[in-house]
């Protein structure tokens, strides 16, 4: 095993294919086959199966791409410590997130700063979200979810609130606040747990011993916007994210504190690391 077949199997496995890392690294796509076949070999394992012009990585490979984001996590804070205060200039930044909403206008400022900037951006619950971070299989991430693990620096972005979400025609539609107990033997469709929106509801609901007649449960908040426009219930969803839309009306819960803060996350280890140091401190401006 060689540093440089290490390095190859981890570009391959991040990008999904040898041709998306070949273009990606600079490397050619037969130094990169090359590279991943003797590795294979040395140990009589496949690190990938092969689907068409994709790679998956096998059980294996999985966990070794767990081993090789850490290895190139350190090496890539290494050469940001010894580099000290170089101006940010280029770069790909892996981004896990809860919401687009609140951090596309960190994206944004980074452009501006460094218009050479890549990244990859994934929404997830928060739960999801916190466990890429701690993964390295982000290197930053925004998520409505409170952190207080000795490995995490968190930086507060908003405080934003949940609200219910009706169809235009509905009975609460021309209602901006209603009670909590409005929600008694009400269907709710929310999103899947780990979604702090759903976290948010069931916890105020159960302290209040309000119980719904029933909860549909959709993956996505595509899925639950249409599963509330096609009659299944009432939605929850952060105020900001609703936006103007015809179809539903908002209504706030007047009688329960439904706020919920964002934070800006990144791995204590990594904050030196050029990119993540410039995306928290994008996040901090964003905060004032």
């Amino acid at each position: 095993m060689t540093p440089s077949q290490l390095r190859a199997f981890h570009l391959v496995a991040e990008a999904g294919s040898f041709s998306a890392a070949a273009r990606d690294s600079g490397l050619s796509q037969p130094n990169l086959s090359g590279q991943v076949t003797a590795l294979e070999k040395a140990y009589g394992l496949r690190l990938f199966d092969r689907r068409g012009r994709s790679v998956v990585p096998t059980e294996t490979g999985r966990q070794l791409q767990s081993i090789t984001s850490r290895l190139f996590a350190a090496q890539e804070e290494a050469q940001a410590l010894l580099a000290g205060e170089q101006a940010l200039t280029r770069g790909h930044l892996r981004i896990a997130a809860d919401s687009a909403h609140h951090v596309v206008p960190i994206m944004a400022a980074l452009r501006k700063r460094a218009a050479s900037l890549t990244f990859a951006l994934s929404i997830d619950n928060s739960a999801i979200v916190l466990e890429r971070l701690l993964r390295h299989e982000a290197d930053v991430a925004v998520m409505a979810k409170s952190v207080s693990d000795p490995r995490l620096h968190a930086q507060h972005l908003r405080t934003d609130r949940v609200v219910l979400f009706v169809p235009a025609r509905h009975a609460l539609a021309g209602r901006r606040r209603v009670p909590l107990a409005a929600l008694r033997d009400q269907e709710l469709v929310l999103r899947e747990r780990g979604s702090i929106t759903r976290e948010v509801v069931e916890q105020v609901m159960a302290a209040a011993d309000i119980r719904p007649s029933a909860i549909v449960e959709v993956q996505t908040r595509e899925g639950v916007r249409e599963a509330v426009a096609a009659g299944f219930g009432i939605g929850a969803v952060f105020e900001s994210e609703l936006g103007d839309n015809r179809r539903f009306r908002a209504v706030a819960v007047a009688d329960t504190d439904l706020d919920v803060a964002e934070y800006a996350v990144c791995l204590q280890e990594r904050r030196r690391v050029a990119l993540v140091r410039a995306f928290m401190e994008e996040a901090a401006k964003v905060s004032l």
